[in-house]
């Protein structure tokens, strides 16, 4: 642990939230590590980089959207601060996101710095945040690629269901790729397992393989299957104030604790 202030560190981390499977908690925890964030006093920029926008209508109204997170990284016109909005929470813009993100692949496809477009967005404005998260789609195409390029680190959100490391080859594949030449600083900065029911024998069996498998990178903190976490995005709020005292609040601030001191 270094001796400087924890503030002086804070600035210039981008972490991807990544797994190309879908149904894993990535946007759960977009948004509830974002607030938790937020709360702590970081000045924290959640960029919604999923089509389905789902980070986005939790703390923003669509009819607030101008242009959205898709104008920005294909349109050279359009600047960060027509795009960026701010939520509700204190400390905590937005990088919205519309089902026209879609598009994306195929508008920069044969552009030679499509995987840099995010990049080099975030990268005009690191000095305003100390911390970016991202969130992803559950694919591994050119969306998740510029997530990977722009971010610093990595978080794996994985179920814990009997399924729960398939897929995980590949994505650490992509990563490696990642690393070998457009951002050779990226590093996991942990795994997180997700919907965990410690009452059954299958939940533990499948924490242990996961154990097995990522060893000091499994974060100590797992986040339990949850009705409250489940219900918070339809009442557009992150869990803190949906459900202060739940299960779910307390372990996402753990996470958030955990992610800090893993960060520097």
């Amino acid at each position: 642990m270094s001796d400087y202030p924890e503030e002086v560190f804070l600035q210039g981390i981008k972490i991807a939230i990544a797994n190309q499977k879908g149904g894993v908690g990535k946007t759960t925890t977009a948004i509830n590590l974002a607030a938790a964030l937020a709360r702590k006093g970081k000045r924290v920029l959640l960029t919604d980089l999923d089509p389905q926008a789902n980070s986005t209508i939790t703390f923003l109204n669509q009819d607030d959207i101008g242009p959205s997170i898709y104008d920005l990284l294909t349109n050279p016109s359009v600047q960060f601060d027509q795009v960026v909005r701010k939520a509700k929470l204190d400390n905590l813009d937005i990088l919205p996101s519309r089902i026209s993100l879609a598009k994306l692949e195929g508008q920069l496809i044969g552009e030679l710095d499509a995987p840099f477009r995010l990049k080099d967005k975030i990268q005009s404005v690191s000095s305003d945040y100390d911390i970016v998260i991202i969130d992803t789609p559950p694919t591994l195409g050119l969306i998740t690629v510029n997530a990977l390029v722009a971010a610093t680190h990595l978080i794996i959100p994985i179920q814990s269901s009997y399924f729960a490391l398939e897929g995980t080859d590949d994505l650490l594949d992509t990563v490696e790729r990642i690393k070998a030449r457009p951002n050779p600083e990226l590093e996991v900065l942990g795994v997180l397992v997700t919907l965990h029911d410690r009452r059954t024998t299958l939940s533990r069996d499948i924490y242990d393989q996961i154990h097995q498998v990522f060893g000091e990178k499994l974060f100590e903190t797992t986040i339990s299957k949850s009705v409250r976490l489940e219900e918070s995005p339809a009442y557009r709020e992150a869990i803190f104030t949906f459900a202060p005292t739940s299960s779910g609040a307390v372990e996402y601030a753990s996470l958030c604790d955990e992610v800090i001191q893993r960060a520097y």
